[in-house]
């Protein structure tokens, strides 16, 4: 087994929705050349992350952020929107807002990590909406 400092890690902030985890996973591990992602998985976390009304929530996946920049080395994140999402139930277009809003807010927060911006159509194919 390989020591855990020659591993390459990224993060993806996604929806738990089951669907768009193995098109998310497999987008950055080429995107980025990652061995493994960490995923840190709400019901429509770029809402959450963009409208920032559940401190808690919020806080939680902040804090699960933060241990996989410090633990993992994990030096690039995704944040992801998707299709037919149950918990944000808006147009493409208003989620890509909400994407842009949570890769800024990260970005303030996290200056140092590099923050992109994914959506998932209806093919479950990632598209990039954003790239710090």
């Amino acid at each position: 087994m390989a020591k855990m400092n020659s591993m390459r890690f990224c993060t993806a902030i996604n929806c738990m929705d089951g669907r768009v985890q193995l098109p998310v996973i497999e987008y950055l591990q080429q995107r980025f050349d990652v061995e493994y992602v960490d995923s840190i998985t709400k019901p429509g976390p770029s809402l959450i992350l963009a409208e920032r009304k559940n401190d808690a929530t919020v806080q939680a996946i902040l804090d699960m952020l933060k241990l996989s920049i410090e633990k993992h080395n994990s030096a690039e994140v995704a944040v992801v929107g998707h299709y037919d999402c149950a918990a944000n139930q808006a147009l493409r277009a208003d989620q890509v807002v909400h994407i842009r809003q949570a890769c800024q807010f990260l970005r303030q927060q996290f200056e140092n990590v590099k923050i992109i911006g994914l959506w998932v159509d209806e093919n479950w194919d990632v598209h990039e909406v954003l790239d710090t």
